[in-house]
C-alpha cells in the first residue's frame, strides 16, 4: 500500500499535468478513483500528517497546488501563486508582550485557485488540508509518537473540494465567481481561514457565501449527514431542497459558530454552510485512513452541494443573519466568555475576534477587538492562560474583567 501511494504521490506531483489538458480535466467525469487517489495521496505515510510549518504540510501544498492547475483554476495566492502565506508567532515567554529571538515562527500556506467568470458575486468553497503530524498537540492517541494521516479530517474535504472544481462547469456556473481555498492551520485554531478573511486575496465585498467541508468521509449506513450554519441566512431554506435532499438523513445547525473554518467567515457577516459526516473512534488518531473513507458518499454529499450552488442561482447577494450560538457538549472548564478568540494575535492576552449575543461577554459590553488582560484575580498572557482562567470561576459569580480598548484598559463587571 505504501509502494502505491508513494507512487501515487509522484506521479500526481510530477507528472499528472503533463498527461491531461486542464481542458480534458475539466470535463471529464470525476469519478471514484480519482477521488481515492487524492484522499490516499494527502493522507499517505509520506505526508506525515501535513502537520502546519512541516515538509509534510510543504509537500501536500505542492500536490494540491497541482491539481487546482490541471483542473484549470486560476491562481489567486500572494505573488501570482496558488499559495497565500501566513506566519504564527510561538512566543519563548508567555509573560512577555515584545518578540524574542528564541519565540518560534511557524509558517502555513493556504491554496487558492479561482474560477473568474467576471461577475459581481463570488462563491467560497473550501476546507482545510492540515491535520496533527506526529499527534504532538490535539492528538486523542495514547501512545508513542505516530503519523496521524487524516484521511477522513480533512482529506476527504480537499478531495470533495477538487471534485466540485472539477464539475462545476456542469451547473449554471457563470452567474458567480468562484473561489477555492484549501486551509492551513485549522488544527491550530483556524489559523489560515482567519488570516485569509483578514487578507483576502479577492475584494471581501464580493463574497457572496462560503461553503466548507470539514470530515465528509464517512457517511454511515443511514447516510447521516450534519449541515450547520442553515441560520446565516433565509436563503438556505429553500436552496437546501433539492433532488438529493431525501438521499440523507440531514440534521440542521442553524449556528454559523463552529471549530472549523467556516466560522471565520461567519464572523464577518458572511452567510456560511458547512458539511459534516460525524466524528468516530479514529478521529484524531493514527487510525483514521483512508481504507475506511465512503468514496461513494464524497461523490454525493458533493453532488449535493452542487445542487445547493445551483439553487442560489439568480438570488443575487444573500442576505446574512446572525444566529444564536449552538449548545456544546462538555467541556474542560466551568464557565465561558461567549467569545471567538483572534488565534493569530501575538500580543499580550487574548484578542476578541467575534462576541455573542447574550453572553456574558456581550452582556458586559464587550466587543470585537478588545484584548482580555485580566479575569478577576487571574491574569491572561495568552490563550492558554485564558483557558485557565474558564475552569476558575463558576457560573453565577461576577469578577472583574480587564481589557485594552483603544489602547486604553477598561474594568468591568462580567456575570457568568
Amino acid at each position: 500500500m505504501k509502494k502505491y501511494l508513494l507512487l501515487s504521490l509522484i506521479t500526481f506531483i510530477i507528472g499528472f499535468t503533463s498527461c491531461k489538458s486542464s481542458k480534458v480535466i475539466t470535463k471529464s467525469v470525476f469519478d471514484i478513483s480519482e477521488i481515492k487517489i487524492d484522499v490516499e495521496t494527502l493522507s499517505a505515510d509520506e505526508m506525515e500528517g501535513r502537520e502546519t510549518g512541516t515538509r509534510g504540510e510543504q509537500l501536500a501544498a505542492q500536490y494540491i497546488s497541482k491539481r487546482m492547475k490541471t483542473i484549470g483554476l486560476n491562481p489567486k495566492g500572494d505573488n501570482d501563486g496558488y499559495i497565500q502565506i501566513f506566519t504564527k508567532r510561538i512566543k519563548s515567554n508567555p509573560h512577555s508582550n515584545e518578540p524574542s529571538a528564541d519565540d518560534k515562527v511557524v509558517l502555513g500556506k493556504n491554496i487558492i485557485g479561482y474560477i473568474d467568470n467576471g461577475v459581481k458575486n463570488t462563491v467560497v468553497i473550501g476546507a482545510h488540508y492540515d491535520h496533527l503530524g506526529y499527534g504532538a498537540e490535539g492528538s486523542l492517541y495514547v501512545g508513542e509518537p505516530a503519523i496521524h494521516n487524516g484521511a477522513d479530517d480533512n482529506a476527504s474535504g480537499v478531495a470533495g473540494l477538487l471534485r466540485i472544481a472539477t464539475k462545476i462547469t456542469n451547473i449554471d456556473s457563470k452567474k458567480f465567481n468562484y473561489l477555492f481555498i484549501a486551509f492551513s492551520g485549522e488544527e491550530k485554531g483556524l489559523w489560515g481561514s482567519n488570516y485569509f478573511t483578514k487578507h483576502p486575496t479577492i475584494e471581501k465585498e464580493a463574497i457572496n457565501y462560503m461553503i466548507n467541508m470539514d470530515m465528509i468521509g464517512r457517511l454511515n449506513a443511514e447516510k447521516q449527514l450534519a449541515i450547520y450554519g442553515t441560520g446565516t441566512t433565509p436563503t438556505w431554506n429553500e436552496a437546501l431542497k433539492t433532488k438529493s435532499t431525501n438521499h440523507f438523513k440531514i440534521k440542521e445547525e442553524k449556528s454559523g459558530m463552529g471549530p472549523t473554518d467556516h466560522t471565520s467567515f461567519y464572523l464577518e457577516d458572511i452567510p456560511v454552510l458547512q458539511f459534516f459526516t460525524g466524528q468516530h473512534e479514529d478521529y484524531h488518531k493514527p487510525s483514521d485512513d483512508a481504507h475506511l473513507i465512503n468514496y461513494n458518499g464524497i461523490v454525493q454529499i458533493t453532488d449535493y452541494i452542487l445542487e445547493i450552488i445551483n439553487n442560489t442561482v439568480g438570488k443575487g447577494k444573500l442576505r446574512f443573519t446572525k444566529t444564536e450560538d449552538a449548545k456544546k457538549g462538555k467541556r474542560d472548564f466551568k464557565v465561558t466568555l461567549g467569545v471567538m478568540p483572534d488565534y493569530l494575535f501575538d500580543g499580550l492576552g487574548m484578542k476578541i475576534d467575534g462576541v455573542k449575543d447574550n453572553r456574558p461577554a456581550d452582556l458586559a459590553n464587550l466587543k470585537k477587538g478588545d484584548v482580555v488582560i485580566k479575569m478577576g484575580h487571574v491574569e491572561i498572557f495568552d490563550m492558554m492562560s485564558y483557558m485557565h482562567a474558564l475552569g476558575v470561576f463558576e457560573k453565577g459569580q461576577t469578577i472583574d474583567i480587564t481589557i485594552i480598548r483603544d489602547g486604553k484598559e477598561n474594568i468591568r463587571k462580567l456575570t457568568f
